[in-house]
């Protein structure tokens, strides 16, 4: 009976993970979100990528993000341009504990930096609302010491309307 169970479990989680390694479906071009009536967007962070990989968003929209961390480790989801990332990159890089064990500063960028920072512990979420530039790049990283060097970025995709 255990050994049923745990090859249930297993299939279970294999079905799952081949269906969160397909791309995300674009969104429809004619539902953008609005300010009065955003957008829902799920992303989860897992060990180490995030899903959906690519992230479809229309510039100008507004969009409700529901993120969730569900990796063992914190992560943080960072979004915004070149500017933005080496801001959280530096951010994270000060932050990092001098010795193994040693309690890390709280990273902080400098005021006005703009683009979105999420940080989750594993198992939590939250909801944050977005406004999408209507210009420039956008690029998806988790700075954390040594997260991005395991794959854990994004493409994003600005789909016009």
């Amino acid at each position: 009976m255990l050994i049923v169970g745990l090859g249930l479990a297993l299939g279970l989680v294999l079905l799952g993970a081949n269906l969160a390694a397909g791309p995300a479906p674009p969104p429809e071009s004619a539902s953008p979100g609005t300010s009065a009536s955003p957008r829902p967007v799920n992303v989860i962070m897992r060990d180490y990528a995030f899903n959906p990989d690519p992230l479809f968003l229309t510039p100008g929209e507004t969009v409700s993000f529901n993120v969730v961390n569900g990796g063992l480790v914190e992560h943080e989801l960072v979004l915004g341009d070149a500017a933005v990332q080496q801001a959280w990159a530096t951010a994270n890089g000060l932050a990092t504990p001098p010795a193994p064990f040693a309690t890390p500063p709280p990273a902080s960028a400098p005021a006005g930096t703009g683009g979105l920072r999420v940080l989750l512990g594993s198992g939590s979420s939250t909801t944050v609302s977005y406004v999408v530039p209507t210009a420039g790049e956008l690029q998806l990283f988790c700075h954390l010491p040594g997260h991005a060097e395991q794959g854990m970025h994004g493409q994003v995709v600005l789909a016009s309307r």
